[in-house]
């Protein structure tokens, strides 16, 4: 049975104001097994070890070559590049903007 890995970018999350870890590219493995729920606690476990290891890579070539290297599976998901709009201070005072 094949491993199969999944390399992307990270997005940035609600809790960052700057664009940290956004940078590189992580390699994350999928899930080989279902996660099970304890029925007295209600805690999430499962045996897959895996999940927890988390790969950083600089550019996506890297972390491709790494994948082939080692014989995993892989699936690459292009981020999505973030549009920026200019705005200045001023416009905020502008007479004719529409509330």
């Amino acid at each position: 049975m094949a491993i199969s890995v999944r390399i992307h970018r990270p997005a940035k999350t609600a809790m960052q104001s700057g664009r940290g870890n956004t940078r590189r590219w992580l390699l994350e493995f999928e899930p080989q097994a279902p996660r099970n729920i304890d029925p007295l606690m209600g805690w999430t476990s499962g045996r897959d070890t895996r999940q927890q290891v988390k790969l950083w890579f600089a550019t996506k070539d890297e972390a491709i070559a790494y994948a082939k290297q080692q014989g995993y599976d892989y699936k690459v998901y292009e981020p999505k590049e973030r549009r920026v709009r200019p705005k200045s201070y001023a416009a905020n005072f502008a007479y004719d903007k529409v509330s």
